[in-house]
């Protein structure tokens, strides 16, 4: 990857995200600027930690990593729309750990509001708490919140920017800054003379920035349009730079072979191990070994040959034990996150009631988790995909002995994040390998097979649902759900803490759904599961939406009523652009209510990450096996920003859902993940994948993300399409346990 510090050298920064000083000194401090991580030198400035103008052109430094999410595509289109440069020119680059790139969008979520429900005031709410983010350097990629924590900020950066540029021009000149106009990377004077941007940088650099206004989008010539992405020539090539593409002068290859039960290693014996040709050193890590040698495959090798005696499990030893730990939970004290009417109240209608049960599941990535690692005695240089630099930084320096500005991060592409590359467990291994071999470059990839069963896994979890249905409609919902808390085991890892108040995380997709049924209350309950867990893409809304609307199905047939006419009838004028997005799903397949002999369809809504997303699953028996022909897709983000980019990660995040409800399973024998691979943990392969339609609204007046709300409910929509093809009803996954799927 290109270097940030050779940029830095050769670089003038302009531009600032305009930042209004508070009255008190909590406020003042919430909103002052965090401190730009370049450094200035040989006669540069670094004034702003985001956009750079050299001689080079223009150059985007991305807070957020690319995951498949399109930000270097977007986020330079964001830019572009203000600065007046042609979008493709933008180059972009994954910034460093610094306080300055925190995701302001993400904390704001945590306040108990219904997402659905915000409006301008509460927004402000949010992002004024959001700013909090900065006082622990929260930069981290996930929440499906990368281009909503950069709508505003990147646009004002690109506009302050480029009033900047035509201040300084207006100085040179002698003229009316009123007078100037931008265009193509120039400042434009009256009499036609041209002063590139990269000319005026450095007497820019001295200028305070200017507060400005954001161009309407009546305006804009790139937002709203599909654009080319540009991270697809290099990764269509196998050119673009992956974790595990990073190739280092003298670099030695590694990987680890740890406890299989998560405990201690008692001991092991290397003595046949050393003597293969290329392997060099094999380092005792307390829980496992690490193998260093001339190749990765080789150590992989070598590893296996170790002979290891592990320690009894610390978490549950079996499925069966993890499950009844879950259930114990429902004995405990919920949480409420939702009341309204009065469920305790005898309802006249017919009362249906259901539980559901969901496994464990594993990111499975298909990049395996590597990282590569310098340590020179006094400073550490790690490369890896990550959704966190900061806490790799700081998680790293800890465990070699430094301080984390000794350490720097540098982020590559990664081949598949979904919160996986959140925790900094493989970076943290590869700079304690690395601390055994000062001064050489190590690069540490785990076995498919060790990635798998030393996941932060999403969490198994059991819903309880009970409701009344009277006159054709929902009177009465009243769910609970019991699981581990991704949040609270993944906060006490990344901050050494609970976090404070209810996990409102846990009830994602279920108590947050825009229905106005008149007596509805939702509750969670934390498990005391040990096998660790972790945010998997959309987090609890995966098993909530799969059992929240799959209730919503079990209902509308208990009442006898069409399930798509069911769903709008009970969201009523709750939230219009929701109601729209389920009217437009039905439109787009045709929806009657009724499918041939050997068809089946299922219609799911679910609304998470503040995007309602309305899918229709055409499922048909072929030869006695069940085969998935068609999926149909609404969803509401807002303002599109990049229509093919919502487009596929919709889909993206749909077949990730039905290879969930379908195949995923981590289960536990003996204290040990029993599933290794991807012959025991299977996906959707292309020849068993539907083909999709998606739509997309813009009725909603705040920007939401799209990378995680297209998978709650097509699991939901697969499960109630299943319930139609074959009159059972799914109530546990995955489905492949109890129905036979075509493989």
């Amino acid at each position: 990857m290109a270097s940030l510090k050779k940029i830095a050298r050769r670089t003038f920064l302009i531009g600032s995200a305009a930042v209004v000083g508070g009255v008190a000194f909590g406020v003042y401090k919430l909103e002052q600027d965090p401190k730009n991580p370049l450094v200035s030198r040989e006669g540069a400035t670094a004034l702003n930690p985001f956009v750079i103008i050299n001689e080079d052109g223009v150059t985007l430094i991305a807070p957020r990593a690319e995951m498949g999410q399109g930000v270097h595509t977007t986020l330079p289109a964001l830019i572009a729309e203000e600065l007046d440069v042609a979008w493709q020119d933008i180059r972009v680059m994954h910034g460093p750990g610094a306080a300055a790139y925190y995701n302001g969008a993400l904390l704001g979520k945590a306040l108990p509001f219904l997402d659905y429900k915000v409006g301008p005031i509460k927004e402000d709410m949010r992002q004024f708490v959001g700013q909090a983010g900065k006082l622990v350097s929260l930069q981290v990629t996930g929440g499906s919140t990368s281009t909503a924590d950069a709508y505003e900020r990147f646009r004002e950066a690109g506009a302050t920017a480029r009033e900047t540029l035509k201040l300084a021009a207006a100085k040179r000149l002698g003229v009316d800054v009123s007078s100037l106009k931008t265009e193509n990377g120039n400042v434009i004077a009256p009499d036609g003379t041209l002063l590139s941007y990269a000319s005026l940088a450095v007497e820019a650099a001295q200028i305070e920035p200017p507060k400005v206004e954001l161009r309407p989008a009546s305006d804009w010539k790139y937002l709203g349009k599909s654009m080319p992405r540009t991270d697809m020539i290099g990764k269509s090539t196998g050119t673009a730079t992956f974790g595990v593409d990073v190739r280092l002068e003298g670099m030695k290859f590694a990987t680890v072979r740890m406890s299989p039960k998560r405990g201690k290693m008692l001991s092991f014996d290397a003595s046949d191990a050393i003597l293969m040709d290329g392997v060099e050193q094999i380092i005792d890590l307390g829980d496992g070994i690490a193998v260093i040698g001339s190749n990765t495959w080789l150590c992989i090798q070598a590893a296996e040959a170790v002979e290891i005696v592990w320690d009894d499990a610390t978490h549950s030893q079996s499925t069966e034990n993890a499950f009844a730990q879950i259930e114990a939970a429902f004995g405990t004290e919920a949480d409420i996150t939702r009341d309204e009417g009065n469920v305790e109240k005898a309802q006249d209608g017919i009362e249906v009631t259901a539980e559901y049960r969901v496994p464990y599941l594993a990111h499975a990535t298909m990049e395996p988790l590597n990282a590569t690692a310098l340590y020179t005695g006094d400073a550490l240089t790690i490369w890896c995909g990550n959704q966190g630099p900061v806490l790799v930084q700081r998680n790293a320096a800890a465990a070699v002995g430094l301080d984390a500005s000794q350490v720097t991060v540098n982020t590559t592409l990664m081949g598949g994040g979904f919160g996986r590359r959140g925790e900094t467990d493989f970076a943290v291994i590869a700079a304690r390998v690395a601390r055994e071999v000062p001064d050489v470059p190590v690069q540490v990839t785990w076995s498919r097979e060790e990635d798998m069963r030393h996941d932060f896994y999403r969490p198994a979890a059991i819903g309880r649902y009970r409701g009344v249905v009277k006159d054709g409609a929902a009177v009465l919902l009243d769910g609970r759900v019991a699981a581990p808390s991704a949040s609270q085991q993944a906060m006490k890892r990344w901050m050494g803490q609970d976090p404070v108040g209810p996990d409102k995380e846990l009830g994602a997709g279920g108590f947050d759904q825009p229905y106005a049924i008149p007596n509805y209350r939702f509750g969670t309950h934390i498990a005391d599961a040990r096998l660790p867990v972790g945010f998997w893409r959309s987090v609890s809304a995966s098993f909530n939406g799969f059992m929240f609307d799959s209730f919503m199905d079990e209902m509308a047939h208990a009442a006898g009523a069409d399930p798509l006419a069911f769903r709008l009838a009970a969201m009523g004028d709750e939230h219009e652009p929701s109601r729209k997005v389920l009217e437009k799903v039905g439109e787009m397949c045709g929806w009657t209510g009724q499918t041939p002999q050997g068809v089946g369809r299922g219609v799911a809504f679910t609304s998470s990450f503040e995007t309602p997303v309305a899918t229709v699953v055409e499922i048909v028996d072929q030869g006695g096996k069940i085969r998935l022909n068609k999926v149909w897709m609404a969803c509401d983000v807002g303002v599109a920003l990049d229509p093919s980019i919502i487009k596929a990660q919709l889909t993206g995040g749909a077949i990730f859902g039905l290879s969930a409800a379908i195949f995923g399973e981590i289960t536990i024998a003996e204290g040990a993940v029993e599933q290794s691979n991807f012959y025991d943990y299977e996906l959707l392969r292309m020849h068993t994948a539907p083909s999709f339609e998606v739509e997309i609204l813009q009725n909603k007046p705040i920007v939401s993300g799209i990378g995680e709300p297209g998978t709650p409910p097509s699991i939901a929509a697969l499960a109630n399409a299943v319930f139609d093809l074959t009159g059972e009803r799914p109530r546990e996954l995955p489905l492949v346990k109890s129905f036979d799927f075509l493989a």
